[in-house]
């Protein structure tokens, strides 16, 4: 047994011992047997279960707005089924591991099918690669520890029951026991969560009042245990992160688990050093997480290890990002609302969609290649897979004949997208990184293909069975003499399925 497995502390507490006194004031516990941490930068990450981000700008949450102006807030929606179900099993595995659901393996909260030995939790994988650290993590929500999600390589840990009559949360416990933790402990670094947000989004909705009150309780939460850290003897030489995240959101009459864009909203809030103030950045993920908490405390992430998430403050240099600034709302989609900027159909500096076959009619958003976010194209149809395209960030390019479809139209979807040119003079072959999500339908096809030189562009791949959000690597032999290259995107069909393409890279050899 490691040095670290062998100190670790469980402090698990009865429903007995759980609950509060007359008076509201959580119980104390005996102090954690802490192992005192051995680090400078360290990492306090809170999970507030259900939390929709939308409805704190309308709660008494001064804690969580000033860490909004303080640091960086960016918003993600989660997958829908048959990926994994939004609700907590799948949810808080992903914020765990930093890796989505087809990887970690959970797919409801049943946990079948869970992989946290090729996916470990956050605490488990710092235990493996920096056993010196000092951990902890404080629960009520037993499948957290019972089915390895988050307290495994915890040095010590705060393990609540649910009341005999069914789960109830213990957020004032967990918050003080994890106030006293960082008071009078050297933790390094510390998950605590709270699970009262997911419950009266369950019983009273999240358009409740109620709803809106248990995010300002848990907001107070947030501002003592921040309180805690600046009040610390050696804060002064120590670098402290804080992170706030969720792992779903809630209907406005309660209830998660399905495809609305209400139950699929996260986000993840950070403060710390090298994080930039103010910043909502539009690329991020919920798998962020981990490579957040990596990146602040100085560990390199090893591409073994399979992570789908980057660090918060990182910005993708994906070309469809620098569309952002110029979506616009919707013309013919009715279902997705006015206020909603996400889509354009004019390509990024450099690229050129060629439509010259392209049929007539059908809906003017998806006329062609477009470009669109997560929460504009998704809510064109749900439960069609588009809920799956998780492993595009930001903006994308899309060809949706199935959309296009939706309104009269004359002739066929063909239309091609086309990158810039490249230079791969001297080199041997050049390599064409992306990410797609693809869905086959009869009648469609879908190819990429290579221009050397300006030539007559040649199919280097076609699709014919369904890719859904994978990272592609296409390597192409460059012929003797060519000095440049660009690729072609061709996607045809007719009331068929689509093609999604983003994290576009071109590499030579």
């Amino acid at each position: 047994m490691s040095s670290a497995l062998s100190r670790r502390t469980v402090l698990a507490a009865t429903a007995g011992t759980a609950a509060l006194t007359a008076l509201g004031a959580p119980k104390a516990h005996a102090a954690p047997t802490l192992p005192s941490g051995t680090s400078k930068d360290k990492v306090l990450l809170i999970g507030m279960d259900g939390l929709r981000h939308d409805r704190i700008d309308a709660a008494d949450a001064p804690h969580l707005k000033a860490m909004m102006r303080e640091g960086t807030y960016g918003l993600s929606l989660l997958y829908a089924n048959p990926m994994a179900a939004t609700s907590s099993g799948p949810g808080w595995s992903t914020v765990s591991t930093g890796v989505w659901p087809d990887k970690h393996g959970v797919k409801d909260n049943s946990f079948a099918g869970k992989d946290y030995a090729e996916y470990p939790g956050l605490l488990a994988r710092l235990a493996q690669v920096r056993p010196g650290l000092s951990t902890y993590a404080a629960v009520d929500w037993k499948p957290l520890d019972t089915q390895g999600t988050v307290t495994p390589g915890a040095d010590a840990k705060l393990v609540l029951d649910g009341d005999a009559d069914g789960y109830t949360a213990h957020d004032a416990t967990i918050a003080a026991e994890a106030e006293a933790v960082i008071r009078d402990r050297n933790p390094d670094v510390l998950f605590v969560y709270f699970g009262d947000s997911d419950i009266v989004g369950h019983n009273k909705g999240a358009a409740s009042q109620a709803y809106l009150d248990v995010i300002a309780r848990q907001d107070a939460y947030v501002g003592r245990l921040r309180a805690a850290i600046r009040a610390r003897s050696t804060y002064a030489s120590e670098r402290w992160t804080v992170i706030v995240t969720t792992d779903h959101g809630h209907l406005d009459a309660g209830g998660h688990g399905g495809s609305a864009i209400e139950e699929r909203r996260t986000f993840v809030l950070a403060t710390g050093p090298g994080i930039a103030a103010g910043a909502r950045p539009a690329d991020t993920r919920l798998v962020d997480v981990v490579p957040t908490v990596l990146k602040q405390l100085g560990i390199p992430v090893d591409p073994a290890w399979g992570l789908d998430g980057k660090p918060i403050q990182e910005r993708s240099t994906d070309p469809f990002d620098a569309l952002h600034g110029s979506l616009t709302p919707r013309v013919d989609e009715t279902g997705i609302p006015a206020g909603v900027l996400g889509f354009t159909r004019t390509p990024p500096r450099g690229w050129s969609v060629i439509n010259n076959a392209m049929g007539t009619g059908g809906m003017t958003e998806w006329r062609g290649w477009s470009f669109a976010t997560d929460e504009f194209w998704s809510r064109t149809q749900r439960d069609q897979s588009r809920e799956l395209n998780v492993r595009s960030r930001g903006v994308f390019a899309v060809a949706d004949s199935d959309e296009w479809a939706d309104k009269s139209f004359s002739g066929a979807y063909d239309s091609t997208l086309v990158t810039p040119v490249y230079d791969v003079t001297g080199k041997s072959a050049v390599r064409l990184d992306f990410t797609t999500l693809y869905r086959q339908d009869g009648g469609q096809t879908a190819q990429v293909l290579a221009s050397f030189n300006g030539g007559t562009p040649t199919v280097v791949k076609s699709y014919t069975a369904d890719v859904i959000s994978q990272p592609q690597s296409l390597t192409v032999r460059v012929p003797s003499g060519a000095s440049s290259v660009s690729f072609r995107f061709r996607y045809t069909g007719a009331n068929n399925w689509y093609w999604v393409i983003d994290g576009l890279r071109v590499a030579h050899s």
